[in-house]
């Protein structure tokens, strides 16, 4: 196997605490060990296309462990195979992979890291399949990827809702109300999960347990009888009733899943004012959840990611991604890493541990 002289990296899909941490890490230890460079391109898979980015030193990557964000840019909408081209002020989607490969001959990137969560890993696979060396890195809030105890970015996340729980508690018990918390999750209901438990939730709506309104009017009733006169529900964007369907905010074309989830959280609001008429307001995270510093469990996990990363690209081992199967940082195959997605197991541990303490999933 010829020597690696340049890594190309890349960060694609929604941002989230820990990417800097990520790109620190591949540049730290591709430079400091391995005397290779990396270049960085901008703005995700559209900077791969249309070919514009920048060298990555070891000075240029200072100070940015602790900052949130992405200091290369991401975007969750431009999928090469389906290449968003305007001509002649026409617009039309067209297969643009085969300008990776020519800008990677062009730049003599020999492997490329992507940062992403299923859709980004989904192009790394198929450009993969291609020909092109890639080594894929688990990023995304919602820790829906099976392949990996954990991605990063979903610690902070968590740490974010958590807090937000902490505060609404002391509002809600003032004045005697209902509090409903929408957190993200796509549809998997890792955050809310863990985050409702964490903080102390009455009630958890998630993708995976379909719940019945009846079920949840019984939970704050209960409450109140017991002399609590406020209570705290945490619901997945994802949730539905039982029989029903998702909350759409609205459709989002030139996205692979262009379905933006929203509104749940008032939704559940309005129906338990309604119904047990006691004043309920709700909160709706959003981005909070993918801003910010991120937490120094995330912080140590994606400089984990980044050096395993790097040492699998000098090991010839592309095709893969780094993964955390506790203690250990291995990797998988992209194709299984992207075969299926992780949700909440409905009989696992945690959500046994919450009906133990009296959590009401909204199902009984």
């Amino acid at each position: 196997m010829k020597k690696i002289k340049r890594i190309g990296l890349l960060t694609g899909g929604g941002d989230c605490p820990g990417l800097n941490a990520v790109i620190r890490a591949v540049v730290k230890t591709a430079n400091l060990q391995y005397n290779s460079e990396t270049f960085g391109f901008q703005d995700g898979f559209k900077g791969l296309v249309e070919n514009y980015g920048r060298l990555l030193s070891v000075s240029s990557v200072s100070g940015i462990l602790p900052r949130g964000g992405t200091i290369l840019g991401t975007t969750n909408r431009d999928n090469p195979f389906e290449f968003l081209v305007i001509e002649n002020g026409k617009e039309e989607y067209r297969d643009c992979s085969d300008k990776i490969f020519e800008n990677v001959e062009k730049l003599d990137i020999d492997a490329l890291v992507v940062i992403g969560g299923d859709g980004s890993l989904h192009i790394a696979n198929r450009l993969h399949k291609m020909g092109l060396p890639v080594v894929g890195v688990p990023k995304t809030i919602d820790n829906d990827l099976s392949a990996t105890d954990v991605t990063f970015g979903f610690n902070t996340a968590l740490n974010t809702a958590s807090e937000a729980l902490d505060k609404l508690h002391t509002t809600a018990e003032s004045h005697h109300r209902v509090m409903v918390l929408e957190v993200m999750g796509r549809y998997a209901g890792w955050i809310a999960l863990e985050a409702g438990v964490s903080g102390g939730a009455d009630v958890i709506l998630i993708p995976e347990i379909p719940y019945t309104m009846e079920y949840v009017y019984d939970k704050i009733k209960e409450r109140r009888a017991r002399g609590k006169m406020f209570s705290i529900v945490v619901v997945a964007e994802g949730a539905k009733p039982k029989g029903g369907e998702v909350v759409v905010q609205r459709l989002v074309k030139d996205r692979s899943d262009p379905v933006r989830l929203g509104g749940i959280g008032q939704k559940v609001s309005d129906e338990i004012e309604e119904h047990l008429e006691i004043e309920t307001r709700v909160t709706v995270l959003g981005h909070l959840q993918r801003g910010g510093s991120p937490s120094p469990y995330d912080r140590i996990l994606a400089t984990r990611y980044g050096v395993g990363a790097v040492e699998m690209i000098m090991k010839g081992e592309f095709g893969r991604m780094v993964s955390l199967q506790t203690p250990d940082i291995v990797s998988v195959t992209l194709d299984e890493a992207v075969e299926k997605p992780r949700f909440v197991p409905v009989d696992g541990d945690l959500v046994r541990a919450g009906r133990s303490v009296g959590i009401s999933f909204g199902d009984e």
